[in-house]
This record gives structure tokens, C-alpha cells and sequence, in this order.
């Protein structure tokens, strides 16, 4: 009997293609598979058309595939997790003036969290996700970290630098060595229905993509309005309401500069947004705070690393310190555009992930 012919895993079930696949690869690697699909969707939510990750449609896609699989699938309840870790969290940082990132809290507090708790409490070994990523253990220190999955297009690893030790212990990620086509050519071959389905875009919650109008009638606050103002304090003109704006937006400003005018800055206490030119963008230092690192607990003195302030950039050269016990400063060796407070700074050594913190 092989060694993971006894090994029990949960596969995360979106209905998806990229679960689909890690599902049937698992199976085949002997290991005895589990498909779950979370239930996160709140109350009175409209059926989703489009099969996202969290719609209704999600899980009719995941139960008939895992019947064409041979495996057990579960709907579990995870919608209270996700108000509170998600939603909630998404509600006060655009509030805030800050620009969440909904999906690594759900990957942290949702997936990662809630799944594997519930996985454990079944008698699983691990729990196992779509993502293209690879984790690695560093046979020295005994760490688990993470490494760019084989086609960096498609790498997921930014969505995932705040994962502990204790969850990568207990995580595989079959699809890091595979390519997006590989993967729809392995679904097809094997005669899944969703082998063609396309990869769902926007946040789950946010169908539409308006994010204002869906904080306004969560909250059930009339966004209020205030100034758009140059840096020197000089009003432009009226904004329709912080959550309408995120640094760097330079479309539905409403503004008549005679050039272009870009957000450079949201101030709560003032309700103002300060408006710059491109160039106002630009900074070569990041701080940011919540850090996780992977490869090591704590940060010792200077390192240089490559790094990303978001998901679909190239990693930067950079040289990161700590600055207090859970703030790191970044300083990129070439300036960086539009530093977003409530975003990810990601870090990377080569190909393999180092961690990274909230922007500050």
C-alpha cells in the first residue's frame, strides 16, 4: 500500500475547472479524495449566472463532477466566516480609504482557516486547492513555503503570502507544476463538462463589479460627498464619496483639468481626494504591516529580495527591513506606480515566496 493510499484530503470544490482537475489528480496520485464545496453566499443573494467561485451554480457544477470522479462531495456552511473575514472586511477598508483584497482574506480566514478546520475535524490529512502554486519544505529548518507555479502567468502566490505554517503543513497544490492548458486539456480528456468553463473575474460578492453601489446598500450609508483637491489644497471640484475612489484611477473623475488628472491620495478626516499628475505616483518606498513570513519567522537586518504592490506585476528589486516588531519598510531600487494603502506587498526570493503585509 502506498504511502498516500492512506492519505485523506479535502479538495475545495468551486465548480471550476482548476478544482476539477486537482481532484482527479489527487485521485490518481492514490490519495482517497473528499470534494467540498464552501457555502458562502449570503441570504436573499441572487443565483449567479456566470458560475463564480461562491454562486449557486458553483455547486451544481462541483456535484456533477464529482460524481463523474467517484467521490463523496459536501456543501458546507461557511457563510458566517465569510461575512466576518470578507464581506465585513471589504466594508471598512473602502471606508476606510483603503482598497481591500477580499480574495487573500478569503484564502487566509475562509479557505485556508474555516476549510481546514473542518477537514481536520473529518480525519483529512490536508486540504487541497485549484491554485497554481507549489508548496515546499526546506528540509534544514523544517519550514514550508511556497514557490511560483510553473507558468507565471497564470502564478497565484501573491494571493496567498499570508498562509501560516500550520496550513501549508496540511496543503497541496497539484496544479503548480501543470499549465492552464494542460489543465483544460487533462478536464477534457477526461470528459468534464466544465473543461471549456471560463475562470470567474470579479469579486464573488460583487457581481456586477459596481463596488460603491453594493457598500452603499450593505452598509445602508449615502456615500458622502466632498472635494477633489490638488496637493496644494486648491479645490477642483466635488466628489461623489470616498468608496468611489482608489489611488491612481484616472477614469470617472468628472473632472475638467485640460489634462489628465489622476487620484493620488484619499483623506478620511477631510473627506478630500488630492488629484496629481501620473508623475505624483510614483515612490520608491512601501511600508506595510501584518507581516507573515514563510521561509523564516523573523526578519534579521537588511535583505535584498524581489517584490510586487500587486497581482498582475513582474517582482521588483527591493530591499526590505523591519521597522518595528509587525511593520516592514520596503525600499524598490526603481520607483513604483500607485502605492495602494490596504493592498498586498508581496516579496520573493528568485521564484520562491518570502511573505509580505498590508500596505500601509
Amino acid at each position: 500500500m502506498s504511502e498516500t493510499t492512506k492519505k485523506k484530503v479535502v479538495v475545495g470544490m468551486s465548480g471550476g475547472v482548476d478544482s476539477s482537475v486537482t481532484a482527479y489528480l489527487l485521485k490518481e496520485q492514490g490519495y482517497e479524495v473528499i470534494g467540498m464545496t464552501m457555502q458562502i453566499w449570503q441570504e436573499g443573494a441572487p443565483e449567479d449566472s456566470d458560475g463564480g467561485c461562491c454562486g449557486l451554480s458553483a455547486v451544481d457544477d462541483a456535484r456533477r463532477v464529482c460524481q463523474k470522479l467517484d467521490i463523496p462531495h459536501y456543501v458546507v456552511n461557511f457563510r458566517s466566516d465569510f461575512k466576518k473575514h470578507v464581506i465585513d472586511y471589504f466594508l471598512d477598508e473602502y471606508q476606510n480609504a483603503r482598497t481591500p483584497n477580499p480574495c487573500i482574506a478569503c484564502n487566509r480566514y475562509v479557505k485556508w482557516e474555516s476549510m481546514l478546520q473542518k477537514a481536520l475535524q473529518i480525519g483529512a490529512d490536508y486540504i487541497a486547492t485549484g491554485h497554481y502554486a507549489r508548496v515546499i519544505k526546506d528540509e534544514v529548518t523544517g519550514r514550508y513555503s511556497l514557490k511560483q507555479s510553473k507558468t507565471l502567468a497564470k502564478d497565484q502566490t501573491y494571493a496567498l503570502y499570508n498562509l501560516t505554517q500550520h496550513q501549508l503543513a496540511h496543503t497541496l497544490m497539484p496544479l503548480g507544476d501543470y499549465t492552464k492548458d494542460e489543465v483544460r486539456a487533462i478536464a477534457k480528456e477526461i470528459g468534464l463538462a466544465v473543461a471549456t468553463k471560463p475562470d470567474s473575474q470579479e469579486i464573488c460578492f460583487v457581481p456586477d463589479n459596481n463596488y460603491a453601489k453594493y457598500i452603499e446598500e450593505e452598509t445602508g450609508k449615502k456615500p458622502v460627498v466632498g472635494n477633489f483637491v490638488n496637493k496644494d489644497g486648491k479645490v477642483l471640484g466635488k466628489h461623489k464619496g470616498i468608496i468611489h475612489y482608489t489611488i491612481g484611477q484616472r477614469k470617472g473623475l468628472g473632472l475638467s483639468l485640460g489634462k489628465p488628472g489622476f487620484v493620488q491620495r484619499i483623506n478620511q478626516k477631510t473627506n478630500e481626494v488630492v488629484i496629481g499628475d501620473n508623475e505624483d505616483l510614483f515612490d520608491t518606498t512601501v511600508t506595510a504591516n501584518q507581516v507573515n513570513f514563510m521561509p523564516f519567522e523573523h526578519l534579521e537586518g537588511e535583505m535584498h529580495c524581489l517584490g510586487k504592490i500587486r497581482y498582475n506585476q513582474a517582482p521588483q528589486p527591493c530591499t526590505i527591513k523591519m521597522i518595528d516588531e509587525d511593520t516592514i519598510q520596503c525600499i524598490f531600487d526603481e520607483k513604483q506606480r500607485a502605492i495602494t494603502p490596504g493592498q498586498a506587498l508581496v516579496l520573493y526570493d528568485g521564484d520562491k515566496l518570502i511573505g509580505g503585509g498590508t500596505i500601509l
